[in-house]
């Protein structure tokens, strides 16, 4: 019979970058309500911030401590997963979420903001998933159908749309979408699955003038099907499902949550 403390053992630890605020939060609440983590890790540049999402965790059960870093330093990102192990002694779940984006004209955009947001949403995920896969592949599977460690990266529809005034943005989701795709078939055989959330336009603070600007969410909204923004906590589900053990069988694809942005809205009758 399992006793408490073997339930208790066998529960996964998960790191969640970005997590001080908007869908990094939502991520991390909806795995603590989940009742599958004895730890949860957040991180954000600011640690009093995280701080704040890991005291809500451990208001809802779950253990929970904040390790801050700025993920486009690969020295952060070593000592954030170090951390983690040190802490908990393993870690299960990686979700590179962490991103910025800057609305500049193509011919305008300076060498500097293009390093700047390719270090925090493309290189930061190479970073903390190689420093992650260290650890995954020297844990235990309890059968056949789980798993050693899983990758879940955060895209964005632009890995497929383009973007006028946003070229880093884009090409970092775009470029985030095939290192996963690499990862997850070089991964496969050591039993760590890959994969991608794209969300779509969602109510966070980076996109809060879809809150203030009326003209800019209707312009928005048309290109929604189902007509409305969504929300962190839609996408958090998504998130929480594919790090769960009934998506065993599902690595190197992309989940799309974005009320039918990508299902090219004008051609709608």
């Amino acid at each position: 019979m399992e006793t408490a403390n073997n339930k208790r053992k066998n529960k996964k630890v998960a790191v969640i970058t970005g997590s001080s605020e908007g869908i990094g939060k939502a991520i991390a609440v909806a795995f603590a309500n989940s009742g599958k983590y004895s730890g949860i890790v957040t991180n954000s540049r600011k640690v009093e911030r995280a701080q704040q999402v890991a005291d809500e965790i451990k208001s809802l059960g779950c253990d929970s401590i904040a390790i801050s870093g700025d993920v486009s330093k690969e020295s952060d990102c070593i000592r954030l997963i170090e951390e983690t192990v040190k802490h908990y002694g393993r870690i299960d779940v990686l979700v590179n979420n962490a991103g910025i984006q800057q609305d500049v004209p193509f011919e305008q955009t300076s060498i500097e903001e293009w390093y700047k947001i390719i270090g925090v949403d493309l290189t930061g995920p190479f970073v903390c998933s190689r420093e992650a896969v260290k650890y995954m592949e020297k844990q235990e599977q309890e059968d056949a159908t789980t798993t050693a460690g899983c990758i879940i990266n955060i895209s964005s529809v632009h890995q497929t749309i383009p973007k006028p005034h946003y070229i880093p943005y884009a090409t970092s989701k775009a470029g985030i979408e095939m290192m996963t795709k690499t990862m997850a078939l070089e991964l496969a055989k050591k039993k760590i699955r890959a994969n991608l959330v794209a969300p779509g336009a969602i109510q966070t603070d980076m996109n809060r003038e879809l809150k203030e600007n009326k003209d800019a969410l209707e312009t928005v909204l048309k290109q929604i099907p189902i007509g409305r923004v969504g929300s962190p906590e839609e996408v958090a589900d998504v998130v929480e499902f594919l790090a769960s053990d009934k998506a065993s069988y599902v690595t190197g694809t992309t989940f799309y949550v974005d009320g039918g942005m990508t299902l090219y809205p004008g051609f709608a009758r």
